[in-house]
């Protein structure tokens, strides 16, 4: 049987090495906001061949005096390519600027026969308002979360099991954030998707294994020590909770393939987070949620709660 109380500390020492990671990461390189929670426009051009996307980034931003990023994409079960145009800013392109921006890239690239797909504008107001109800939906989650573990688990002290689950939960949540961070994709809805289906992934590991030891405390009572009990009922849990995992692992990683020989941004940004937070959320469930558990009850726990 797997001793995973009596190595805690080593988990624990991964996992605040990431979160550090992470941070500095924060700190030093800066958090990229996608346009659709600052702001500005999304232009999207139809056209025949690849083109240099730096020197289209180049004669845009000059003609329209602001940096821009530029993308290409191919539209699924077509060869047709599409240039995407991210322009961020305070404000939505004007007319004349959008009249300027096409001018510039006909001239640039003139065999490529532009021609305009959609354009999207989004007020700064109606980014930050998307942001804090994405934020929004996230905390009322949580709440309702350490609501439900703690009444189903009063019988192992349902405060403390729902306070040490939110832990594990708040520790996936970060880590999926840090890959946004990191791998330096545009913080978008994306993320406020990712974190609410690792959530509900992540705590529903963490009930199996509470269910256990609520089961084991039955069967053991004061019988067997309290380490030795969650051990136990993580080990009995190990291999459902790994298939599971895998099963989910699998589906997002055919979802990202996928999105990646199609160049489909929209699915990528989802689904490479995704599988880092089912990993964590795997992790945390196996390796945090129960010895935190048990430090809770043994320590500082003894009043009952």
């Amino acid at each position: 049987m797997f001793q995973f109380y009596k190595k805690r500390r080593l988990f624990f020492a991964l996992s605040i090495f990431l979160i550090l990671i992470g941070i500095l990461t924060s700190v030093f390189a800066g958090i990229e906001m996608d346009i659709e929670f600052k702001g500005g426009s999304i232009l999207k051009y139809a056209h025949q061949n690849s083109i240099d996307l730096s020197k289209a980034e180049d004669v845009i931003s000059e003609a329209i005096g602001t940096n821009v990023s530029c993308q290409e994409v191919t539209s699924f079960g077509s060869d047709s390519l599409s240039l995407v145009v991210n322009v961020s800013g305070n404000e939505a392109l004007t007319p004349d600027e959008q009249v300027k921006l096409e001018e510039a890239i006909i001239e640039a690239f003139p065999d490529q026969e532009f021609a305009l797909q959609s354009a999207n504008l989004v007020d700064p107001f109606i980014g930050r308002e998307l942001l804090i109800k994405g934020i929004w939906a996230i905390v009322v989650a949580s709440v309702l979360i350490v609501a439900y573990v703690w009444i189903r688990f009063r019988s192992m002290s349902g405060p403390s099991a729902g306070v040490m689950a939110l832990v594990a939960l708040f520790h996936d949540v970060l880590l999926v954030f840090f890959v946004f961070v990191v791998l330096r994709i545009p913080l978008n809805e994306s993320l406020i998707a990712v974190v609410l289906s690792i959530l509900g992934f992540s705590i529903n590991d963490t009930i199996v294994i509470y269910d256990r030891i609520r089961e084991n405390e039955k069967i053991y009572k004061s019988k067997m020590p309290l380490p030795d009990l969650v051990d136990l009922s993580i080990n009995q849990s190990l291999t459902r909770s790994i298939n599971t995992s895998l099963c989910a692992f699998g589906a997002v990683a055919v979802a990202y393939i996928f999105a990646y020989i199609y160049n489909i941004d929209s699915i990528k940004e989802f689904a490479l987070p995704m599988m880092v937070g089912l990993i964590s959320g795997t992790y945390s469930t196996i390796f945090l949620a129960g010895p935190l558990w048990v430090m809770w009850k043994t320590r500082g726990g003894k009043s009952g709660f």
